[in-house]
């Protein structure tokens, strides 16, 4: 146990110019007593880590000190190889560069374990985008992942549903959302210089300006996290309306799977218990339009109650089917 943590403290501060004792422990998951007596161990093994006293000081290695990738254990191995995500570097331009990388780990591992990519591949594959679709990857894609990975300025035009628009943009990140592309960036010089959300596949020109202009990162910003939140605030965003649904036990099972996490979270926690066994949900939706399609999908399992006009909606389709059916 002490050994893997000796280890991760020296990566630790391999990847870093220097960390503070309290952030080592926090990544560490110790007390900061414990970060003390293991700078030291690591000293005494012939590890070169130097403590800067004061407010500001923390841990360091000094004269350039890099350990090696030897260590690694098989599963360790197979794990770093599975980190890739082959389509995606391929659309963005970066298969090449993966692929080399991939080759000098390899080269740095034990013979032993130099079989671990392979092993891995044999053994899993992803496959993000959706199903009943062709994925189709943007063509500006790779010039916009080169400014994310270089911090460049991009000039871009962007197509809405109504304009045409021209930004200035610092590109912070890029995510895959099945199978779709989108950036996270910055507008610059704007009023309210917070970060926004654009489809790759609506911009219709990109481009570096002439004197290559880079920009500084914000150093809070974590791409993760603001994901999390501008999904969950879209997914929030889109429900305009609500109706009134009765479901049986099969239909609140069912629900997060027809209407969406955030519908069906704010549905069942406002849902009310009757008589009969069922329970009386007010379901937030897009539209009517879009609640008769995925209501439509519980079949039985769900009794719309109002609005007046999507429930006679659903009467109407209901006698139809009767007809049919007998």
């Amino acid at each position: 146990m002490r050994a893997a943590r000796l280890i991760k403290m020296v990566l630790l501060l391999q990847s870093r110019p220097s960390m503070t004792a309290a952030e080592l422990a926090r990544e560490l998951e110790v007390s900061e007593r414990t970060v003390t007596r293991d700078a030291q161990a690591l000293s005494e093994a012939g590890v070169p880590v130097y403590a800067d006293r004061g407010r500001a000081g923390g841990y360091r290695l000094i004269g350039g000190y890099r350990t090696r990738l030897t260590g690694l254990a098989r599963s360790e191995a197979e794990a770093l190889f599975l980190s890739g995500v082959p389509g995606a570097l391929r659309e963005m331009g970066l298969d090449d560069a993966a692929s080399a990388a991939r080759l000098k780990v390899s080269a740095a591992l034990l013979p032993s374990l130099r079989d671990a990519s392979r092993t891995a591949a044999q053994r899993f594959h992803l496959d993000a985008p959706g199903w009943f679709h062709e994925p189709l990857t943007p063509e500006l894609l790779p010039a916009i992942a080169e400014a994310v990975w270089d911090d460049l300025v991009l000039r871009v035009s962007y197509g809405r549903r109504d304009a045409v628009v021209e930004r200035e943009l610092e590109p912070y990140g890029l995510v895959l959302k099945a199978g779709v592309w989108y950036l996270a960036a910055r507008v610059r010089d704007d009023a309210r210089p917070d970060f926004r959300v654009y489809r790759i596949d609506r911009f219709l020109s990109v481009a570096v300006p002439a004197d290559a202009r880079r920009f500084t990162r914000d150093a809070e910003f974590e791409l993760p996290a603001f994901w999390a939140e501008r999904a969950d605030q879209f997914a929030r965003e889109i429900l305009r309306a609500e109706v009134v649904v009765r479901l049986t036990a099969s239909g609140v099972r069912q629900l997060p799977y027809v209407t969406g996490r955030v519908s069906a979270r704010e549905a069942l926690d406002s849902a009310v218990e009757e008589a009969d066994g069922r329970v009386t949900v007010t379901l937030p939706v897009e539209s009517e339009d879009v609640a008769y399609t995925q209501l439509m999908e519980l079949g039985p399992e769900a009794e719309v109650v109002a609005p007046g006009a999507l429930r006679e909606r659903f009467a109407v389709a209901a006698r139809r089917m009767r007809g049919w059916y007998g």
